[in-house]
């Protein structure tokens, strides 16, 4: 079975939300059963995710029963949602009882909060190792979704319970949305583990969430960078947590005060402080910093996760020096097999073999361990320099503590700030640091810096 939840305890704990629904690993098994006869065999089915037992049951039902989920917020504009349907045609649509009347559809079984409702559509052939669909980071209702494989998601989970040693006495929170993929591995792992997987619906600036997360016990913590400024904010490094024992980071580089304000934290609290890099094209992770070694690798993603392994490529080469920049290229069991754009693309098989380039530019240094200093496609020529958008965006936030986003084209830079009066401190800071004159450059204040669900910055929304 998916994850081996039939191996487990039946009288285990699994699942425990913040709604009142609490699991066992026999009820997830139960559930999986009557779901899967319900829905009648391998087919495609829409889950409108909130981070609720209702949706992560309805996850490891499917992939238990080889029924192919795309998981979506149910929060996502219903236009798009409609356009989705129309495309892939799911056969049925797994949502949450309050909103089941809205799509007119007839519930065939309800459990957890959430009710399975047939559509009467018939989706298109599916490839046989299809095992879960996601939209691309940073999408919202985009019909580009990556294909993932039943060995894609359970060799990363293997290899993450491992990293974090997740057993029985883990309670892991799952703060991340579940229809993003850092999210859903991190109840995958945990469920492969025997772990707990606690969720809340609130956000994580909600006095509730916080009050569940102690009642619960929890153990860890994952966030994005953005998860981990919001933190700072809410004075999180000095809340009593009496039971926590790893927070774990990833979706993008903290600033460096941020970084080793977390890895002081830990340090100085006897608990772990876990960096980790990954992708949706990779489901979720690709490698990991081992905690001991955060408070003296600043910014470092570490290294492979178990699963897999990383080599730098300049130009074709690969580069096996130390402190020499290359795209980073990724070969494991986690690699996806490709995308999808229509309904047709379902049918198709492995198209990438366990290998992915991931556009992300990195240097290693002699011990091994990986830096992320930018995008290849994050890149402006100004002048007839090089300039990095990624790079910059650091220096800035290192350097004058300013939250920012930077865009643009090769005539003129765009830095997009939070805070009013500095722009021609941050011109001349940038200016300075290139030597590039100040003209390449134009500062914007913006109320906020748009975010989609799990932190990524939406640079399309920029200038808009």
């Amino acid at each position: 079975m998916f994850l081996d939840l039939d191996k487990k305890a039946p009288n285990a704990p699994a699942v425990v939300d913040n709604l009142g629904f609490s699991l066992t690993y026999g009820d997830l098994v139960g559930f999986a059963d009557g779901f899967c006869e319900k829905a009648g065999g391998r087919t495609l089915i829409f889950i409108l995710c909130e981070n609720c037992a209702g949706a992560l049951a309805g996850y490891a039902a499917c992939l238990s029963g080889r029924i192919v989920p795309l998981m979506l917020g149910n929060g996502m504009d219903r236009r798009l949602l409609k356009a989705l349907i129309a495309e892939y045609r799911p056969a049925f649509l797994w949502v949450p009882e309050s909103a089941a009347e809205d799509f007119g559809y007839p519930c065939v079984l309800e459990g957890f909060g959430y009710a399975l409702i047939k559509t009467r559509l018939e989706p298109g052939p599916l490839y046989d190792g299809l095992s879960l669909l996601l939209t691309t980071s940073g999408s919202t209702g985009s019909p580009k979704l990556v294909r993932h494989s039943y060995e894609n998601v359970e060799s990363i989970a293997r290899s993450v319970a491992e990293v974090f040693g997740m057993d029985e006495n883990e309670r892991g929170m799952v703060s991340l949305p579940l229809q993003f993929t850092q999210g859903l591995n991190v109840a995958s792992s945990h469920l492969y583990g025997g772990s707990v997987a606690l969720l809340s619906t609130d956000a994580l600036m909600k006095r509730e969430f916080w009050a569940f997360f102690k009642a619960q016990q929890a153990t860890s913590f994952t966030g994005v960078p953005y998860s981990y400024e919001v933190l700072d904010r809410l004075r999180f490094f000095r809340m009593d947590l009496p039971h926590l024992r790893t927070i774990n980071q990833g979706g993008g580089r903290l600033t460096d005060a941020l970084f080793m304000k977390c890895a002081k934290y830990a340090a100085d609290t006897g608990r772990r402080f876990v960096a980790t890099y990954g992708a949706t094209e990779t489901t979720s992770r690709m490698a990991y910093l081992p905690p001991e070694l955060a408070p003296e690798k600043c910014g470092s993603i570490g290294v492979a996760m178990p699963c897999g392994s990383i080599s730098l490529f300049d130009d074709g080469r690969e580069i096996r020096d130390a402190n020499k920049t290359g795209e980073i290229v990724y070969k494991g069991p986690n690699v996806t097999l490709g995308y999808a754009e229509r309904s047709a693309d379902l049918a198709r098989g492995d198209e990438r073999g366990g290998v992915y380039a991931t556009g992300d530019l990195a240097w290693r240094d002699e011990d091994g361990c990986h830096y992320i200093v930018g995008r290849k496609k994050r890149f402006l020529k100004l002048y007839g320099y090089r300039i990095g958008l990624d790079e910059t965006e650091l220096l800035i936030k290192n350097e004058l503590g300013v939250l920012c986003a930077c865009t643009g084209s090769d005539k003129k830079m765009s830095i997009y700030v939070t805070e009013k009066g500095i722009e021609r401190d941050v011109v001349r800071f940038v200016s300075a640091k290139t030597g590039i004159i100040p003209g390449a450059f134009e500062v914007v204040f913006v109320e906020q810096i748009p975010k989609n669900d799990a932190g990524k910055t939406l640079y399309e929304k920029l200038g808009k």
